[in-house]
């Protein structure tokens, strides 16, 4: 058999699992379809938060939070800006993947798989030519996802932009509609608002952020108006139509009465979808669930006992850590028989808004369903000193607590650096810590983290009648 592993897919659950599996001494091939790093090095995480950083700067300098210091607001020279989001991607493809992949030493095929009896992966070079069939002990899919869009009349013929397809633009639009007010669509409505796209969100759910706690959807919905971004929630749109002026996307409200929103550019962020066609699943016995996923077992193996899949492709959070973890626990149950699995349910996730929004956990409601006696407290950011002196207390921190024992059951989170807060919160939770030993925790004073701390402090005291240094 040629290889020990041939790995379908380049992403992160793809060069974990490829690592951990060299690290073992076995060897690898890689093909891929596309360009070298998959999602979240390409089109993903790293883009975006690189532009996001880039409107967060325009942003500041226009909003006069600090008395004393004036700064003339600065414009977009958006070209330039794409460009060096290019050079910073290109420049971490060759790092952190490609260089990589050669130190390791394994080969990263330029070309199409798909399965075949054996199985085996019969690839056709992007170059063209004849296939090569590639055959492998075990065999990991990688394909990651790609952006879903909903069967909303006229939107194909109209076309539109993702999350993808609208970091590459080179002009900026005067308008903009993004169709969905879930966590892509959320930052990329904040990026192009703040460099100066007059932006409206729908959301067909009855509030921002919706699988987020009620509070956290108040309070990101509260800093949209602010910054002057529009808000449909509840929404249902009829039908999407674009001529030489735009685009037009009709939507019927709660209240049943038809609406039209106009705008230059229509951006859809309404969920991926896992990347599975054309991988011919079928011919060696692996599954696939009614979203496009590759069923798995708790171990990340498929129905075939020689193939696995990691990351996105499976339905599970669509995180890059959880595909790296992923990655090399496949390795570990492949070649070392480790039966190995993952715990979720203290899994973090950050929406990368300004604030961050930020969560690990339980939400209130999903403690009760699960039976909790469920005791909460939410602590506004006026009282957490670190924003005081930031002279931003938008935002607010909630516990989920276990009535019964103190036992911490969720966080939440609106503030800066709400993703370096909730870190704290999964040491807590997979610790089991109670809120009690939270509150007589030690913590730097002057740091968003503190919040938690208050935060847990609130269970037993009112933190109001606090001095700001008090702990």
């Amino acid at each position: 058999m040629g290889y020990d592993l041939a790995v379908i897919g380049s992403g992160g659950a793809a060069f974990a699992a490829a690592i951990a599996a060299r690290t073992k001494s076995r060897t690898v091939v890689m093909i891929e379809q596309a360009t070298v790093g998959g999602t979240c090095v390409n089109t993903g995480c790293v883009p975006s938060k690189a532009l996001l950083a880039a409107a967060e700067a325009r942003h500041v300098s226009l909003d006069g939070r600090f008395p004393g210091i004036g700064v003339t607001p600065f414009g977009v020279d958006l070209p330039r800006l794409i460009e060096a989001k290019r050079d910073l991607l290109t420049a971490l493809r060759a790092e952190k993947y490609t260089d990589l992949a050669a130190e390791y030493g394994w080969e990263i095929v330029s070309g199409t798989a798909r399965f075949a009896d054996g199985p085996a992966l019969e690839v056709t070079p992007s170059g063209g030519g004849p296939a090569r069939r590639v055959e492998a002990q075990h065999h990991l899919i990688a394909t990651g996802s790609t952006p879903w869009a909903p069967p909303i009349d006229g939107l194909i013929e109209a076309g539109y932009l993702t999350s993808t397809t609208a970091m590459e633009l080179d002009t900026l639009p005067a308008s903009m509609i993004v169709i969905g007010g879930n966590a892509i669509g959320l930052e990329q409505a904040q990026l192009w608002n703040r460099l100066g796209v007059d932006v409206t969100v729908v959301e067909a759910l009855d509030r921002l952020a919706p699988f987020e706690e009620p509070e956290i959807s108040a309070a990101i919905a509260e800093v949209f108006t602010r910054e002057g971004i529009g808000v449909v929630t509840a929404a249902t749109i009829t039908r999407t139509d674009r001529d030489t002026t735009g685009y037009r996307v009709a939507v019927t409200g709660t209240d049943g009465q038809p609406a039209e929103l106009q705008a230059e550019q229509l951006l859809v962020a309404t969920g991926r979808r896992p990347v599975t066609a054309g991988l011919h699943l079928d011919a060696v016995g692996v599954k696939v669930g009614t979203r496009g996923e590759v069923v798995v077992d708790e171990h990340l193996r498929t129905d075939n006992p020689r193939i696995w899949a990691a990351g996105d492709v499976t339905g599970h959070p669509q995180f890059v850590y959880v595909a790296g973890a992923h990655g090399t626990l496949v390795a570990d149950n492949a070649f070392d028989n480790a039966g190995r699995t993952l715990d979720y349910h203290h899994l973090p996730r950050v929406t990368f808004t300004s604030p961050a929004i930020a969560a690990a956990g339980l939400t209130d409601a999903q403690a009760v369903e699960q039976g909790y006696a469920c005791e909460c407290r939410v602590l506004p950011l006026e009282y957490v000193p670190r924003a005081l002196v930031n002279r931003d207390t938008h935002g607010l921190i909630k516990l989920v607590a276990d009535r019964d024992t103190g036992r911490l059951l969720g966080a939440h989170v609106i503030a800066e650096g709400a993703g370096d807060v909730i870190a704290t919160a999964v040491y807590a939770l997979a610790n089991n810590i109670t809120v009690r030993q939270m509150a007589d925790l030690w913590c730097p004073y002057l740091t968003m983290a503190e919040g938690l701390k208050l935060a847990a402090q609130t269970f037993t005291r009112d933190v109001s009648t606090l001095s700001c240094c008090a702990s």
